[in-house]
């Protein structure tokens, strides 16, 4: 290693990312990025502005300390306490599921037909850090969301993020299982989840920065990975509007069963299943059938 005195933004940055490299990290040179941008309290664009600059001890220190845990397996987005979710900043911990780019398809396909059919209510269902909520009721001014989570925790980050990106007035946290705490006869417009679908035989065999991090309350589907689904298929019916639409993120292997699961729901009209940025089948789209008179 060299000297102390010869590490400047670009070294470092360099240097680290073959280290993250021999450890397996997926991402080595962006993880690095992120936490030297995060130490120095800058941009990471920044960061190449300043590529020969040398670096202050404190800021080396908390780096060095960060790429220490960072190497142990503690994902990126806990270790700098944000994550980017629909270009809006989420604050994150250990008590909520770091948010996926891969969800970002159903706040998509949500927000398109919400502003076709001019949506008043949402429920979103296992809100977590409060992602999926938070970047509907950005983009829609008029709707009131209201976000269930089973866990207190979670809806501590849940409400502090709905604070920071300024619609703490219209969505409203209700800690709670599944449609348990809702008000008797309460429907809504639209019905959003990204519920625990990892089966628990199979929870062993996620990447270490998961089962070993992200809570597993956020991660656990039960034996077949469909114990919340199911919930939420059973009592979404009598929570919807007529001709109100359900989207539920699945995992990419469950496309098939958790379609088949709709047949014995026949107040659905079920539609093509939504893929992701990989092309991979992510999220089912339902809409409940309007009675005929």
């Amino acid at each position: 290693m060299q000297p102390e005195t010869e590490w400047t933004v670009g070294s470092l940055l360099d240097w680290t990312a073959q280290y993250f490299v021999k450890k397996g990290c997926d991402s080595p040179r962006l993880d690095a990025e992120v936490l030297l941008a995060h130490s120095l309290k800058l941009k990471r664009i920044d960061l190449y502005a300043r590529y020969n600059e040398d670096i202050q001890e404190d800021a080396k220190a908390k780096f060095r300390d960060l790429v220490r845990r960072r190497a142990e397996g503690c994902p990126v987005a806990y270790l700098v306490a944000s994550k980017e979710f629909y270009s809006l900043p989420f604050f994150v911990n250990q008590d909520v599921l770091i948010p996926r780019p891969d969800t970002e398809c159903l706040v998509d396909v949500a927000l398109r037909i919400a502003k076709k059919e001019n949506w008043k209510t949402i429920l979103d269902l296992g809100t977590g850090s409060g992602c999926i909520a938070i970047a509907l009721a950005k983009s829609l001014p008029l709707v009131k969301i209201v976000a269930v989570d089973i866990s207190p925790k979670a809806l501590v980050v849940a409400s502090k993020n709905a604070i920071a990106n300024k619609v703490a007035d219209r969505v409203c946290f209700v800690e709670g299982d599944l449609f348990t705490p809702l008000e008797k006869g309460l429907a809504f417009d639209a019905i959003v989840s990204n519920p625990p679908y990892i089966p628990d035989s199979d929870i062993k065999d996620l990447d270490k920065d998961v089962k070993d991090y992200e809570p597993r309350l956020a991660l656990s589907g039960g034996g077949d990975g469909f114990s919340v689904f199911d919930q939420i298929l059973l009592g979404a019916g009598s929570r919807l509007n007529a001709g109100g639409h359900l989207f539920i993120e699945i995992g990419s292997p469950q496309e098939e069963p958790s379609r088949a699961r709709f047949q014995a729901y026949p107040q659905f009209q079920l539609h093509p299943t939504i893929l992701d940025g990989g092309r991979n089948p992510r999220v089912l789209h339902a809409t409940k059938i309007v009675p005929t008179p």
